[in-house]
């Protein structure tokens, strides 16, 4: 699979999709739970939000699951000539990437970019320069600082 390359210059995400992925979290923070999404290019870029199983252990721990059915609700949403090209997930407190999102085999091309939104997705109210950017380079992620060392790799465009 090919990967993103600056000679086709930065992921640049509309405001619209961050917004769809913000109302999204929103919605997930109201539970306490944490949600997961997918943003695929082609024609145009979207959210997708597979069918999910977010958990709270008794000890305070949250995770999400992607199901069989969500995994397939991925694959059926894919048109000719798109591609996946970015996930966005939250974590309860700060944006990092943890054990378990190294380790996530949804989306690990070279170039792939993976989003986490601090406090249970509230953080994107901030933009995307609240949230943890990496960027999957050599076989792992790599964190992308905010400001212009991220902007070679994901932008996001304001409605014009």
């Amino acid at each position: 699979m090919k990967g993103l390359s600056m000679a086709s210059g930065p992921l640049a995400l509309p405001a619209r999709v961050i917004e769809e992925a913000r109302i999204f979290f929103e919605d997930r923070v109201a539970c306490g739970l944490e949600g997961t999404a997918m943003i695929k290019t082609g024609a145009d870029t979207q959210l997708v939000v597979p069918s999910q199983r977010p958990r709270r252990d008794p000890w305070g721990g949250v995770n999400v699951e992607v199901p069989r059915e969500g995994q397939m609700e991925l694959v059926r949403a894919l048109g000719v000539g798109e591609l996946y090209v970015a996930r966005i997930h939250s974590h309860p407190g700060d944006g990092f990437h943890s054990a378990a999102d190294d380790d996530n085999p949804v989306i690990t091309f070279t170039g792939a970019i993976s989003i986490v939104v601090p406090l249970f997705g509230l953080g994107l109210r901030r933009g995307l320069d609240a949230c943890a950017v990496y960027r999957h380079l050599d076989g792992r992620w790599v964190e992308l600082a905010a400001g212009a060392a991220r902007d070679r790799w994901v932008v996001v465009e304001q409605a014009s």
